[in-house]
C-alpha cells in the first residue's frame, strides 16, 4: 500500500468531522461557554461518550511528592497500564483515529509502534491565562486574512474557533511560560543509527503572555528568542536572535545571526519559512521548530473540525533523566518503548500553499490539542501529492508553571528513512523558567556583546 493511498483511506474520516462556518466574531452567549461547558481555553469540558476521554477537572495543578524544583519532572501517571498497542499489523483496525502520518509510520517500519495508554487531561495554566482568555475572546481579530492578529493579550485569542488560521494563531500565541532558558540537543540519525549531537542553549521571553501587558506596551512582539550553538566545536558560537511579531503585515518577523569567525552581527531574513533549520541537514525547516512558528500568509487554511484520534500525550517516561541519549535514538525512528500515546480530541486544520507563493511543502495538516493549543502531530505533503514527512510533539504538562509543552519534537522523513529529533534533554539540566532577563537583553547590540566574550 502506497503512503498516496493510505491518505485517501483517511480522506472519508476526516471528512465526516464537524464542518464549522467562516470566519466570525463569537457571541456574548458563547463566550459565557467558557469555563463553563467548555474549559477556560475552549476545549470540551465534558468527557465524550463512550468514557474513553475524561471530563477536564483542571488539569495537573501542582507537582507530585518528592518533586524538587530543576527536576526532571516525574511521571504522575507511571502506573497506567498500557491499553493497547497498535502495529502495522493491525494498524488498520484502528485507523479511524490514527493520522495518515502515524499510519504511514506503521506501515513504512515494522520497529515502529504505538503503545495507547489511559487518558488523563493534564493540561493546566495560570489563573491569569483563564481571565485573560475570556476577557480577549470578544475583542480579537484576525487582519489582512489571517497574517496578523489584533485585539488581545495574554490570552487565547480564539478560544472558540471559526477558521482554521485562528487555531494556528492559538498555538502561536499559547502560554509557554514568561521566560524560560534551557539546553537541549539536536540529532540526525543515519539510517545505521549513527548521530552527532548538536547542543543549542535557547532562551524565550515570552513577552505575549506576561501578566500586566498591553497591546500598546508589546511593541507589536509575542517573544525574543535566542540560541546559542555550544556544540560541535564546528559549529559552537554561533547566537541566532529572533523577534517576533504580532501583526505581521504591520511588522514581520526580525532576525539576526552572530558569526563567530567574523566577530559581526548581520541581518537574517532567511530565519523563516521553509528555509533550513539551523543545522538540522537539511531535515527540517525553519518554520517547523515549535511544531509551527512564523508568519502563517503563505498557506490557506481550512479548518476541518473536531476528532478523537491518538496522539503524543504526558510523554514523562521520554522526558526522564534515567534516559540516556542512545536509549532513545534508535535507526529509522525514536525507540517506541519510550513512547506513550493517548487518545485526544485535536482541532484538524489543513493548510495548502496559496497561488503565487512557494513552500516546500505543498500541503500540511495538523493535530491541535483542544486542552492546550499545542500542536501534537503535523503531516506535509510534497510537491506531488505525495506525504513526506511526519512531525511529532511529544508533550507533558510542566507541572511547577504550570503549562502544556513538548519535550522533545521528531520529524520524520519518511523518503529519507531518516528522522531529526530536537529538544533531547535527558542528559542536561532541566529548564529554568526563573531566569531575569529585560529587553536591553535581546537587542543585535547585546548578541554582540555576548558573541564577544
Amino acid at each position: 500500500m502506497t503512503i498516496k493511498k493510505l491518505a485517501l483511506i483517511l480522506a472519508p474520516a476526516l471528512a465526516v468531522a464537524v464542518a464549522l462556518p467562516a470566519a466570525a466574531e463569537i457571541t456574548a452567549a458563547e463566550a459565557a461557554k467558557l469555563g463553563n461547558e467548555l474549559t477556560p481555553l475552549g476545549a470540551v469540558k465534558a468527557a465524550n461518550a463512550d468514557g474513553t476521554i475524561p471530563a477536564w477537572t483542571g488539569g495537573i495543578t501542582t507537582p507530585p511528592a518528592g518533586y524538587k524544583p530543576g527536576d526532571h519532572h516525574p511521571d504522575p501517571f507511571a502506573g497506567d497500564k498500557v491499553l493497547l498497542t497498535i502495529t502495522g499489523a493491525n494498524a488498520d483496525q484502528y485507523a479511524a483515529k490514527l493520522t495518515p502520518g502515524h499510519l504511514a509510520l506503521l506501515k513504512a517500519y515494522d520497529t515502529f509502534k504505538m503503545k495507547v495508554y489511559p487518558t488523563h487531561r493534564s493540561a493546566a495554566y495560570p489563573q491569569r491565562i483563564y481571565d485573560a482568555t475570556k476577557r480577549v475572546s470578544q475583542t480579537a481579530k484576525v487582519v489582512q486574512g489571517g497574517d496578523g492578529i489584533t485585539g488581545a493579550v495574554m490570552g487565547i485569542p480564539f478560544p472558540i474557533p471559526k477558521t482554521g488560521v485562528e487555531v494556528i494563531w492559538n498555538h502561536l500565541t499559547r502560554f509557554r511560560s514568561d521566560l524560560a532558558a534551557r539546553k537541549t540537543g539536536q540529532a540526525v540519525p543515519t539510517r545505521s543509527g549513527n548521530y552527532t549531537m548538536v547542543v543549542f542553549e535557547d532562551e524565550f521571553n515570552v513577552v505575549y503572555s506576561q501578566e500586566g501587558q498591553t497591546e500598546e506596551s508589546l511593541q507589536n512582539k509575542i517573544l525574543y528568542f535566542k540560541q546559542k550553538v555550544v556544540a560541535p566545536a564546528r559549529l559552537a558560537g554561533g547566537i541566532l536572535l529572533v523577534h517576533e511579531t504580532l501583526d505581521q503585515v504591520k511588522e514581520p518577523r526580525s532576525a539576526w545571526l552572530y558569526n563567530p569567525g567574523q566577530r559581526r552581527v548581520r541581518r537574517a531574513p532567511n530565519v523563516a519559512y521553509d528555509n533550513p533549520g539551523t543545522a538540522s541537514d537539511g531535515m527540517r525547516t525553519s518554520d517547523q521548530f515549535d511544531m509551527f512558528n512564523g508568519a502563517p500568509d503563505r498557506y490557506d487554511w481550512k479548518l476541518i473540525g473536531k476528532k478523537e484520534m491518538y496522539v503524543p500525550y504526558n510523554n514523562y517516561a521520554l522526558h526522564s533523566d534515567k534516559l540516556k541519549y542512545d536509549d532513545i535514538l534508535t535507526p529509522l525512528h525514536v525507540n517506541p518503548e519510550h513512547l506513550r500515546y493517548e487518545l485526544h480530541r485535536v482541532w484538524v486544520v489543513d493548510a495548502t500553499i496559496k497561488d503565487g507563493t512557494s513552500h516546500l511543502y505543498k500541503r500540511r495538516t495538523f493535530y491541535v490539542d483542544e486542552d492546550s493549543w499545542q500542536i501534537l502531530a503535523v503531516d506535509q505533503y510534497d510537491n506531488r501529492d505525495q506525504l513526506w514527512r511526519v512531525s511529532e510533539g511529544f508533550s507533558i504538562n510542566y507541572y511547577d508553571v504550570p503549562m502544556f509543552w513538548t519535550t522533545l519534537e521528531v520529524h520524520t522523513d519518511l523518503q529519507a528513512g531518516r528522522y531529526l529529533a530536537i529538544g533531547l534533554d535527558n542528559e542536561y539540566d532541566m529548564y529554568d523558567f526563573d531566569i531575569v532577563r529585560n529587553l536591553e537583553d535581546y537587542t543585535p547590540a547585546a548578541l554582540r556583546r555576548e558573541g564577544v566574550r
